[in-house]
């Protein structure tokens, strides 16, 4: 059965009736002090529709010696990455090399935050979901761990978490044999922070490579230097009107 017969056989359905439930599984506990949030009532539902959160990178100011984002994000989320091919990955530095003339930089690639994303369109069981403001969950109430987000993503930006997990974050629950990533650290914007852990690491080092903010308020820095400096989008052929954007690659 492939994933398009998967959504027409009823997977809609499927998808309203098991958020219907999400309130009942709000106090799934997963460690002492740590429970699951039915994200598909309270998180989604605190969204703001009139938001739309991106990040801008310009890899002309990333070195390829820093990742001092991608230790933001581990420490934030209690993640860690060890070299295996099965260690989460919620952002990475990847090298890119022009073929031509040998030119390379770098930069760090995570979630994109699509307007359409394609792992919301593959989940069966709508795990897989996009908040009014723009922001891309996964649903750990909801999630079977198929992974057909991972296999949908054009950008790689999912990861499998096949291991227990102990010592979790309170504000940002994981789940055995669910899938996860990058989640513009909603858990921040919902107290107000008005940021990310990585943008925040990286104004730390000096860079200031990452700009964050409301992509719809003219007035927002990220909204400014879109208006005064060319980015593109990866994949801009897709057409998924990514919520990150780059510049000088």
């Amino acid at each position: 059965m492939n994933i398009p017969d998967l959504k027409l056989k009823g997977a809609e359905i499927h998808r309203r009736d098991v958020l219907k439930g999400g309130a009942a599984l709000a106090t799934i506990t997963l460690a002492p002090g740590v429970t699951l949030m039915a994200m598909g009532n309270g998180v989604a539902a605190a969204a703001n529709p009139g938001v739309r959160w991106g990040l801008l990178i310009d890899a002309g100011k990333c070195p390829s010696d820093c990742s001092a984002c991608v230790t933001a994000c581990s420490d934030e989320h209690g993640w860690e990455n060890n070299g295996l091919p099965t260690d989460p990955q919620w952002i990475r530095k990847v090298t890119l090399r022009d073929k031509e003339t040998g030119y390379e930089n770098t930069l760090p690639v995570m979630c994109q935050h699509c307007e359409n994303p394609p792992c919301v369109d593959v989940c069966p069981t709508g795990a897989s979901f996009k908040r009014e403001d723009g922001i891309v969950l996964v649903d750990r109430h909801t999630c079977i761990g198929c992974r057909y987000c991972m296999m949908a993503c054009p950008f790689k930006a999912r990861s499998f978490l096949a291991e227990s997990i102990t010592d979790q974050k309170p504000y940002s629950p994981r789940g055995k044999g669910t899938v996860e990533g990058c989640n513009m650290c909603v858990h921040k914007l919902d107290r107000g922070d008005g940021t990310t852990a990585c943008v925040e690491a990286c104004k730390a080092t000096g860079y200031n490579a990452m700009i964050f903010g409301d992509m719809n308020d003219p007035e927002s820095d990220i909204s400014k230097a879109l208006a005064s400096y060319p980015s593109i989008e990866l994949r801009a052929d897709l057409g998924l009107n990514l919520g990150v954007r780059y510049q000088n690659i």
